[in-house]
């Protein structure tokens, strides 16, 4: 009596713990699959259009927005962008806008390492640059957790620089929450332009970015080392504070 005692007492704690588990897992959601194709759109204010440590707005605002499609299961990818510029004035062209293209593949090399292959047009429409600014960029990404590297070939001249074809700009990233949502921003770049020694630099930024839901803010410090960019008497690569006011829905 007393062995079949326990052995009841046995089933019974077993019956219990199955229960339990299966209670437990019934009260954890899976988490929700994506779908295979997406497809978002994203708008932003800045204070000054910075690319590449370069402001592209003569150190005034711009109103940005774009659209991207992602296939989830292959990792290929697409999508637009625009954005109101000066520097195409600048340079004696009458183009205001700079609208990119750009496709891709992204996906993962190992659990560790991702990688991102792809390429970007940059149209100004109207330029009337000589050669023309429109250019276009082969890249390739790797990044692990927080960190990021990224080359970009030009396969035509870069922004309206002669015989700039094969230009190459390598970016270094360092992106990562460091409290409460607040993610800490760092980059290095530098800039070869092929054949014109003088126009290449490097470039920095040190900044924060923090997602309120409705948007998100990002403030960053940036600068480029160099003085060969001018726009209407303006130091273009000076140190300077950018806010960006982002949504992507």
């Amino acid at each position: 009596m007393m062995n079949m005692a326990k052995n009841y007492t046995l089933i019974a704690a077993l019956t219990l713990a199955f229960a339990s588990m299966a209670h437990a897992e019934e009260a954890t959601p899976a988490p929700e699959a994506k779908p295979d194709n997406e497809v978002s759109f994203n708008a932003a204010v800045v204070s000054d259009y910075r690319y590449r440590g370069i402001s592209q707005t003569r150190l005034k605002p711009a109103l940005q927005v774009g659209a991207d499609y992602v296939n989830n299961p292959t990792g290929f990818y697409a999508g637009t962008w625009a954005t109101n510029i000066k520097w195409v004035k600048d340079g004696g062209g009458d183009g205001s806008v700079e609208w990119d293209l750009y496709a891709g593949k992204r996906g993962q090399i190992t659990d560790d390492f991702a990688y991102d292959v792809g390429g970007l047009y940059y149209y100004y429409p109207s330029n009337e640059l000589h050669p023309s600014a429109n250019t276009f960029e082969l890249y390739a990404q790797i990044s692990a957790g927080p960190f990021s590297l990224k080359y970009s070939h030009s396969t035509t001249n870069l922004f309206g620089f002669v015989d700039s074809k094969n230009s190459g700009y390598l970016d270094a990233q360092f992106n990562n929450e460091v409290y409460d949502g607040y993610v800490l921003n760092l980059h290095v770049g530098h800039q070869n332009v092929k054949n014109n020694g003088a126009a290449s630099y490097s470039d920095y930024k040190v900044g924060v970015t923090k997602d309120f839901g409705v948007v998100s803010v990002a403030l960053a410090a940036v600068r480029a080392n160099t003085d060969a960019y001018i726009g209407n008497g303006k130091n273009l690569a000076k140190t300077g504070a950018v806010l960006t006011i982002s949504k992507t829905f």
